[in-house]
């Protein structure tokens, strides 16, 4: 009997929604070992991070330094920060630490176009000049979460002429408390705002990052990616007890990213937000992830995603950790073949099917 590989020894940065969710999962998961956290809040750094995250200690106490994080010689590290941290990326991948990351990085487009480095080099080829260097690799999944790309490959995997494919994202986003956040988007502000198309869009760009990564799987050059929205107005006040929204504020969105080839729409990712069902107009939310592909053949595609026996949604906690569940674990389960893969910058179209696998239960 072959015995079982030692686990990835794992270093995490922040443990705000995602990455509180991301402890207590690490902590099951045959693969992986936790041996520290890096924070940058100073009330949470010297702490114990199994009370940060909610769980009792776990003996393991919070850091606040780069040099901490490369002094513990970790196989990687996973960053679940809501905005990426250029310069902690290069630190640690100059020394030869793999980085999986959750946050706003799938292809690097979004970061290269909106948030562009001072020199004019695009984000991409400096971080994949800096993890060549130090032999390290670097895998980004996006938030919100990085799942819906993959689902859109997946799905197309017994099609064979493909024509035009549609990814959606159809969520109640109420569930992520993160005022910081929301603000950032754009919601609570009048749907009138001039300035709240822009937000939405340097917001949600990572999901034209989506589009180029699905289109470089299918073999497709894209000519553009466009950005299209609808704004949901709130016909009323509503108060979710961390976050308001007045009458006539942004409470919903619908967005398209549309890669084009050929002059024609090709490769499309639709993200269908309501944070309130008060809006108009309103949409269908659904709750799932919705894959369409016409083609031969053609596939309509459901991803429902449901809670473990025994979790109780009425409660705000239990519901929220599906969402955050659902973003992180596509990068926990990808840390082995990316510790495995080549260095340089990789992308879910480098990666094996296998990557992308979850885990049987073992006790």
């Amino acid at each position: 009997m072959t015995a079982a590989p030692a686990p990835i020894r794992v270093f995490q940065v922040a443990t705000g929604n995602v990455g509180s969710e991301m402890i207590k999962r690490i902590g099951r998961h045959r693969d992986l070992e936790l041996i520290g956290v890096h924070c940058y809040s100073p009330d949470k750094i010297g702490r114990d991070v199994g009370e940060l995250a909610g769980i009792g200690p776990v003996g393991i106490t919070a850091t606040g330094t780069v040099e901490e994080i490369i002094a513990a010689r970790p196989d990687a590290v996973t960053f679940h920060g809501v905005f990426p941290d250029e310069d902690l990326y290069l630190a640690l991948l100059g020394a030869g630490i793999n980085i999986v990351t959750t946050a706003d990085w799938i292809t690097g487009h979004h970061r290269n176009l909106n948030h562009p480095h001072p020199s004019g080099r695009p984000w991409t080829e400096i971080i994949d000049e800096a993890a060549k260097e130090g032999g390290a690799t670097f895998y980004g999944t996006g938030m919100n979460p990085g799942l819906n790309q993959i689902l859109g490959v997946v799905a197309s995997a017994d099609v064979a002429d493909i024509e035009h494919i549609t990814t959606i994202e159809s969520v109640d986003v109420s569930c992520h408390h993160s005022a910081a956040t929301w603000r950032e988007v754009g919601y609570g502000l009048p749907v009138d705002e001039p300035a709240l198309p822009g937000m939405l869009r340097k917001y949600t760009e990572v999901f034209a990052d989506s589009v180029h990564m699905m289109a470089d799987a299918f073999g497709l050059e894209l000519d553009d990616v466009t950005f299209g929205y609808e704004l949901g107005a709130c016909t009323k006040d509503v108060d979710l007890g961390w976050y308001r929204l007045p009458e006539g504020s942004l409470g919903a969105s619908y967005i398209k990213y549309v890669g084009i080839a050929g002059g024609v729409p090709r490769v499309e990712t639709h993200l269908e937000w309501q944070m309130t069902p008060h809006t108009t107009p309103k949409w269908d939310i659904k709750g799932c992830y919705i894959t369409q592909i016409k083609g031969d053949p053609q596939i309509y595609q459901k991803h429902m995603i449901f809670p473990a026996p025994g979790v109780d949604l009425s409660n705000a906690d239990d519901f929220a950790s599906i969402g955050m569940t659902v973003t992180g674990l596509p990068a926990l389960n990808a840390i082995r073949a990316v510790v495995a893969a080549p260095p340089g910058v990789v992308t879910s179209a480098d990666l094996p099917l296998r990557a992308f696998a979850g885990r049987f239960k073992t006790s």
